[in-house]
């Protein structure tokens, strides 16, 4: 009789680790297209909330206002370990790891970039996200 299973990921990046009904259980490491200067796009997701749980090293979640895809108002939370944030959906978020981080998100199981609107990186977006970085460090 198999009383458990046991998953673990210590490579690179996102792997999904297991999905149960409609909901996908993954770890994120480090990766260094999320370094601050690397940083791509911030996303919403469109059909599910997300759960992030900061298990080691250190993760800061950066929230933009978008409004007709122009990106406004920057936030930045430096995240604490073994606490669940759940961000709601239709919240464009991003994030930058430390390279020891791992991160543990659960979201639904169809989460995709054709359900995830992005905003893509522009140098401004990018300054404001440094900023509101040096801001919450204070």
């Amino acid at each position: 009789m198999k009383f458990y299973e046991i998953y673990d990921y210590q490579g690179i990046g996102y792997q999904k680790l297991f999905h149960h009904q409609n909901w996908r259980v993954a770890i994120l490491n480090y990766i260094d297209e999320l370094d601050m200067d690397k940083l791509a796009y911030v996303e919403a997701h469109s059909l599910t909330d997300e759960v992030f749980v900061l298990l080691e090293g250190e993760c800061h979640l950066f929230f933009v206002e978008v409004k007709d895809g122009i990106p406004g108002e920057v936030a930045c939370l430096p995240m604490k370990k073994n606490v669940i944030y759940k961000i709601p959906m239709g919240i464009y978020h991003t994030h930058t790891l430390s390279k020891d981080a791992h991160l543990l998100i659960i979201e639904e199981e169809n989460t995709s970039y054709e359900n995830s609107p992005r905003v893509y990186m522009t140098e401004e977006l990018r300054q404001k996200l440094i900023k509101s970085l040096e801001d919450s460090k204070q």
